[in-house]
């Protein structure tokens, strides 16, 4: 019941971001457009148009995950992949690319920052765990702030991004994961450098004794996104 009221408002308040934004203008609109109950929308959404901001990324995430599970990955190569997830993403949200515009500028306010920082983390783990990561040390962290870096990077091209079909986002898209390729390609050869074992032998014990967060929902570990608030 939650969800389905979740939904209902979140679609009826997209109607009305375009002009007031993730405000709670928007969220009053959406309580009177489907003549929900003005308690049971604040239990859902406490915090009203931020919340729905964040309902409206998760559902993006949500939308992207699904559309994985339904295509074979095993053929194609893993760079391949992360580009795909990545436009997924985004096709999951190219009828509302306005709304995306204005969540982009509510969690640039420096007070909702940390927020907007914790939701493309979010994304990026949403993208390793469904192609399968089963990294559980200092690697876990790495690949989701590179990958977290290449999706902001990737959506404010996109919000600009005036080209048929995107192809210019696609294009940047493919120049930004070749970016992390080549990186990853010079830490292999540093990690391979016998020299660069002997100097590197202290950070790279102390980096071996980090380990991934439990897969279990403690909204105190980096892998877990809550929109909870207190009270």
């Amino acid at each position: 019941m939650t969800d389905d009221v979740k939904s209902s408002l979140l679609d009826a308040a997209l109607n009305h971001v375009v002009f007031d934004g993730w405000s709670d203008d928007a969220f009053d609109a959406a309580i009177r457009a489907t003549g929900t109950d003005a308690t049971v929308a604040k239990n859902v959404f406490p915090r009203r148009g931020l919340d729905m901001a964040v309902a409206f990324h998760q559902r993006g995430d949500a939308t992207m995950v699904a559309r994985l599970a339904e295509i074979a990955l095993d053929g194609m190569r893993f760079r391949d992949r992360v580009a795909a997830a990545v436009r997924f993403r985004l096709e999951a949200v190219e009828n509302d690319k306005e709304a995306v515009r204005r969540g982009s500028s509510l969690f640039a306010l420096p007070q909702h920052a940390a927020l907007g920082a914790t939701l493309i983390w979010g994304t990026a783990d949403a993208i390793w765990t469904a192609l399968g990561d089963s990294s559980d040390d200092v690697n876990w962290y790495t690949k989701r702030a590179t990958l977290s870096a290449v999706y902001g990077s990737v959506v404010l091209f996109w919000l600009g991004d005036t080209s048929e079909d995107h192809e210019a986002t696609w294009e940047f898209l493919d120049r930004r994961i070749e970016n992390v390729m080549q990186f990853e390609k010079l830490k292999a050869q540093v990690n391979d450098n016998p020299l660069a074992q002997k100097i590197l032998a202290g950070p790279n014990w102390f980096l071996s004794k980090i380990r991934a967060p439990s897969r279990m929902p403690d909204p105190d570990l980096p892998g877990f996104m809550s929109t909870r608030h207190p009270r």
